[in-house]
């Protein structure tokens, strides 16, 4: 892959592509990206880097700086914490066991609310497979699609609104480490921690400080700020937190593709703060 610290603004380093739950191939969203205008692209497809090499080597045909990384999921209590993670090792055995683990729970937890599903909608898993590209992470929105697909409802947003909520009845928990674990292994990888839209509740959404603390101490490095789904009083918040602890400050546009209405570079991340990523990564330093 092309040495990341010769990249150029605008960049926007939180997207996913359909080796997870995006639409788009990964060479059709860098490609997208490039169309959009970005200088820089990070994809960070939920628990897998399937899709690192087909983005790379389209980011180089088409002139953009590509960041390797991915979304890995973790669980504070009930809540489900995303945590992006930059610039590690693939290679990693303790990270990647972790993901693959991840992914086998990720699937059987998709057959468990199709099959509850299925009993009330028209609704079979061979009709989500039909919307899963080989090898993708299954998850929530594929399911989302197959019943959109089946009419039940009008698109992925009325699906996590209604039937695929915590509260709509068919819902499944799914297995994932804890955040402070997820900071360890992206660390052991050689990689940089970001929590992934920590304020989508607001203020009183956000982890507490105590355990942010932990967190920074076993090596979390920023919170992604500017995303559509921060409030503006969780945005104050986080601004706060990240001037007490010292974290870099992200921006991202989560984008994917026809999944969300999420756009490219709706949201970006200021060089500074790409340039303090790259700086942390263990891994960058080695094989750079």
């Amino acid at each position: 892959m092309a040495d990341p610290r010769a990249f150029r603004a605008p960049i926007d380093l939180h997207t996913h592509s359909s080796v997870s739950d995006g639409t788009e191939s990964p060479a059709e969203l860098v490609r997208a990206a490039a169309g959009a205008g970005l200088g820089t692209v990070a994809l960070t497809d939920h628990d897998s880097t399937g899709g690192w090499e087909d983005a790379a080597a389209t980011a180089s045909e088409v002139g953009l700086t590509f960041v390797p990384g991915m979304e890995l999921s973790t669980r504070y209590g009930w809540k489900s914490v995303h945590m992006l993670a930059y610039l590690f090792d693939p290679a990693d055995e303790p990270l990647a066991a972790e993901t693959l683990r991840i992914r086998d729970a990720r699937r059987s937890r998709a057959e468990t609310m199709v099959a509850r599903l299925g009993l009330d909608y028209d609704l079979s898993w061979d009709d989500v497979l039909a919307h899963t590209a080989p090898g993708a992470t299954v998850g929530r929105p594929h399911i989302a699609d197959a019943l959109v697909s089946r009419g039940v409802v009008p698109d992925r947003s009325a699906a996590f609104e209604t039937l695929l909520h915590p509260r709509g009845g068919y819902y499944e928990p799914i297995y994932a480490p804890t955040p402070l674990d997820g900071v360890r292994l992206i660390r052991g990888a050689g990689g940089v921690p970001v929590l992934a839209h920590p304020a989508t509740r607001g203020r009183d959404g956000i982890i507490q400080d105590v355990y942010l603390q932990r967190l920074v101490d076993s090596g979390l490095a920023g919170l992604e700020l500017d995303h559509r789904e921060n409030t503006e009083d969780g945005k104050a918040a986080l601004r706060q937190l990240a001037e007490h602890f010292g974290l870099i400050l992200t921006g991202s546009s989560d984008y994917h593709g026809a999944g969300k209405p999420n756009r490219l570079g709706e949201n970006t991340t200021p060089p500074e703060s790409l340039e303090r990523i790259l700086d942390e990564s263990a891994y960058l330093a080695r094989t750079g």
